[in-house]
This record gives structure tokens, sequence and C-alpha cells, in this order.
């Protein structure tokens, strides 16, 4: 069983940057995508950003590229969001997930391919 736990939320102002982590216990964190997603008030959860096993493939979603940035420490077992620029349209609980793979280049997009949730960290951007 693997849990993560998000950290790094918090309300800013248009402009200003926040940096998410999530911290991975259990499993294997090296063989893991790693995945962060989005759910708005009134909205459903979208995708944000993922990274592959190997740390060398990432894909975002059109609305956040150029401005977010995924890392992550296999070391660590942590894996980073770094958002520049925020928007108020970024408003959101950001969610850390995971799921185990073969692949060491894969990343997914769609969130049922997530075995592994956090619990969400808000991200409050004001105008």
């Amino acid at each position: 069983q693997v849990q993560l736990v998000e950290s790094g939320g918090g309300l800013v102002q248009a402009g200003d940057s926040l940096r998410l982590s999530c911290a991975a216990s259990g499993g294997i964190f090296s063989m893991y995508v790693m995945g962060w997603f989005r759910q708005a008030p009134g909205k459903e959860r979208e995708f944000v950003a993922a990274t592959s096993w190997s740390g060398n493939s990432a894909e975002f979603t059109r609305s956040v590229r150029g401005r977010f940035t995924i890392s992550r420490d296999n070391t660590k077992n942590t894996v980073s969001l770094q958002m520049d620029r925020l928007k108020p349209e970024d408003t959101a609980v950001y969610y850390c997930a995971a799921t185990a793979t073969t692949s060491s280049e894969s990343t997914y997009r769609n969130e049922y391919e997530y075995t592994y949730w956090g619990q969400g960290t808000q991200v409050t951007v004001s105008s």
C-alpha cells in the first residue's frame, strides 16, 4: 500500500509562485508514474501534470504548460509541482496520485489509470 501526503498549498496572489510536494511511502516509488490533478469548486477533477518513473518524461495540461514544472526525487520518494505565474483559475484542491508501471517513460492523463491518491492540498489564487 502506498501512502501519499501533499504539502505546500496556500493562499497567494495572481502572478505568485507555489511549490507543492508529495511524499510517498510504501511500494517502490521509483517504479510509479506520479501525477498531479486538481479539482475546483463545482468542477470535476482534472489532470494537471505527470512524470514517468524515470523522470525523463513529463506532460502537462495545456492551461499550465510553460508555467508549471513537475519533478521527482526517487532517492527521497518525493514529487514536486512548481507553479509559477499563478492565475485565479488555478484555484483548486491539488491531488497527488501514483500508479505502478513497467514502462520507464509512460505518463498517464486519465485519473482512472492511477491507483493511489493523496488527501489533497488547497491552492487559492486571489486576483
